[in-house]
């Protein structure tokens, strides 16, 4: 038997979620499927339970910056939230400094920090030209100078996106990579400076559940969701889907979320310029170490960053300051995130024995602390790479999608970087696109869909 449906979406994590509630909270009459291959909704913004821990898929925290994404998400979470300053720092030269490291190279080595110095005033008084579309390693020489570039920007970001830097762009960077005002590179340098900089100085965090409170409670809200269905293939030009536990769904338009590379390896036909776009994708893999250590208070931060290639991890970060929920009383709980090529092999028993002596080296841990629990979340696609080939490769794609009748949308469908609140922004414009499709009229100086 098959099913009908004039929407159907792929995934029931937050862009998922997000699009079939504003389709039905805009009006929409028609029918709506979201298929989630889990037993659960939230995809990468859940939360696994271990013994007594709680344990995200790596720090997920919210960040809300636009009215709107700030009033829905407070009004899903009603009350079960906590505002947050950041507390996040860099360790390297064998001491913690403040985040970011371009603002804040007091307490580093004097050589280092006369280094640093030295090579961001060389650019004030000899700029740097820099071509139309230059790398990122261009970028931050003319941006921070030798010493910043050296010892934070190039090994910290080599680690993360196991890319040469020359082949990134720097289209990612918008608000995640704060350029600090020369005082400011000054001031930081002579002082323990406590200013704030970048889009994440405070954060929200649900004081109960974890992260997978947001999308249970989006969930709640959206009746069509369907568990345990995973999508086996799909026929673009029939517009048919094949999902165990559904059968074959057929659809009037679809709407993506799983990572772009995955989805057309699921679907068909696919020209071969569609094809040749796909093999020009790039990403890298995220294994995440969760950890529960029998010791309250290892840390009072919320998360450090590791550039020195002696470290295996690229960042720590400490659930259990994100809400005590997370860990049960007398224990502190971690996550390691440490980055992979697709197809390189890891070897995670071994890891965790470096990562553990790493913790210890770094101070984090004490060679007395135990670790009472733990988890790996391997992260598949856990960051889009943005070398020269992603923008054109990822237009072709959406553009031939697009006259197929699909959106595809979100951090992963949409292949780029974000955080959780335009991810669900981001289903919200898809429902009003998909509104327009179904014929449905907007007036020109009223937002289709505004939260009352």
């Amino acid at each position: 038997m098959t099913l009908k449906t004039d929407v159907l979406v792929l995934g029931g994590g937050l862009a998922g979620l997000s699009t079939a509630y504003h389709l039905r909270r805009a009006g929409f009459k028609g029918s709506v499927t979201v298929a989630e291959k889990s037993h659960k909704p939230g995809g990468r913004a859940g939360t696994e339970r271990q013994g007594k821990f709680l344990f995200d898929h790596t720090g997920h925290l919210l960040h809300l910056h636009d009215p709107y994404g700030k009033k829905l998400v407070l009004d899903l979470l009603k009350g079960n939230v906590a505002l947050h300053e950041r507390s996040s720092w860099i360790h390297s030269s064998g001491v913690d400094t403040r985040y970011p490291f371009q603002a804040n190279t007091h307490g580093l080595p004097p050589k280092v920090v006369a280094e640093c110095l030295a090579g961001f005033a060389r650019n004030l008084y000899r700029p740097r030209a820099l071509p139309k579309d230059p790398s990122f390693r261009a970028w931050c020489l003319a941006a921070f100078g030798e010493g910043i570039s050296r010892r934070f920007m190039f090994p910290y970001n080599e680690k993360l996106w196991r890319t040469p830097l020359d082949w990134l762009t720097t289209e990612w960077q918008g608000r995640f990579l704060p350029r600090p005002r020369p005082e400011e590179v000054l001031y930081g340098a002579l002082v323990d400076q406590k200013r704030f900089f970048g889009y994440n100085a405070h954060f929200r965090y649900p004081k109960r559940g974890g992260c997978q409170a947001l999308p249970d409670a989006l969930a709640r809200r959206v009746p069509e969701l369907r568990l345990n269905c995973r999508v086996e293939n799909v026929d673009l030009a029939e517009r048919v889907a094949d999902i165990d536990g559904l059968g074959e769904v057929r659809y009037e338009r679809l709407v993506n979320t799983l990572p772009l590379k995955t989805f057309l390896d699921l679907a068909s036909p696919l020209p071969a310029a569609v094809r040749e776009a796909r093999s020009r994708l790039r990403w890298v893999d995220v294994l995440n170490l969760n950890v529960g250590v029998g010791r309250a208070g290892l840390s009072d931060r919320h998360w450090v960053y590791f550039p020195e290639a002696a470290y295996p991890f690229y960042r720590v970060g400490f659930t259990s300051n994100f809400a005590s929920d997370m860990a049960p009383k007398g224990t502190t709980s971690m996550y390691i995130e440490v980055s992979r090529r697709p197809g390189e092999p890891a070897d995670l028993p071994a890891l965790e024995r470096r990562c553990i002596e790493g913790l210890r080296r770094s101070g984090i841990m004490r060679s007395s602390d135990k670790v009472v629990e733990k988890l790996w979340i391997p992260i598949e696609c856990g960051y889009v790479v943005y070398d020269r080939e992603r923008t054109p490769a990822v237009n072709a794609i959406q553009k031939h999608l697009r006259g197929r009748g699909v959106w595809s949308i979100g951090r992963w469908g949409a292949w780029k970087y974000s955080f959780m609140e335009e991810t669900l922004l981001d289903g919200k414009r898809c429902a009003e696109e998909l509104l327009g499709r179904f014929g449905k009229e907007r007036r020109s100086n009223e937002p289709l869909l505004a939260l009352k």
